[in-house]
């Protein structure tokens, strides 16, 4: 028994996400897309790999983009794959480039710099390569802009998973 091989299965997935901001002082109503691709190497009931995901999220007054928030970033996927029910919880560590733009005209502010980001969610299976990702939240951090933001999501959407 304990001489016996665990199979290891791999997985990767592509995402497509609507991602929304919540309420945090700043680049509080900011929306758009999060894609992403990830890769899985399953031993049992836990998969480790690797994600790589870009989030360009904006918030619009009058016809105009008055925020913005990019981030391009990679890291380390845990998920936890209970084969008996269709769902798989995980969390990811991500770091990259991170992006913010704020205010208009002279009073207008961009900067990019190094940022991470620390996220949690479930996807449950609906048809054989595809999930519906029912939630993610997600905790960012940067520095830019002469200040340290700490922008939260939450996002939803599906993945397909290639053979």
């Amino acid at each position: 028994m304990w001489g016996a091989a665990i199979a290891a299965s791999a997985q990767t997935g592509v995402y497509a996400e609507f991602t929304a901001g919540l309420e945090n002082g700043v680049a509080s109503r900011l929306y758009g897309p999060t894609v992403g691709l990830y890769h899985d190497d399953g031993f049992g009931l836990i998969a480790l790999g690797l994600d790589v995901r870009g989030s360009f999220l904006r918030s619009r007054q009058g016809g105009n983009v008055t925020e913005s928030l990019n981030t391009v970033q990679g890291g380390v996927r845990l998920a936890i794959t209970p084969h008996v029910l269709p769902i798989k919880p995980y969390g990811e560590a991500l770091v990259g480039y991170a992006s913010l733009s704020t205010g208009g005209g002279v009073a207008r502010l961009s900067g990019g710099h190094l940022g991470y980001q620390g996220l949690a969610g479930v996807d449950l299976t609906f048809l054989p390569r595809i999930d519906w990702r029912v939630v993610e939240f997600s905790y960012q951090g940067f520095t830019g802009l002469g200040q340290e933001f700490f922008p939260k999501t939450l996002s939803t959407g599906l993945v397909l998973r290639l053979p």
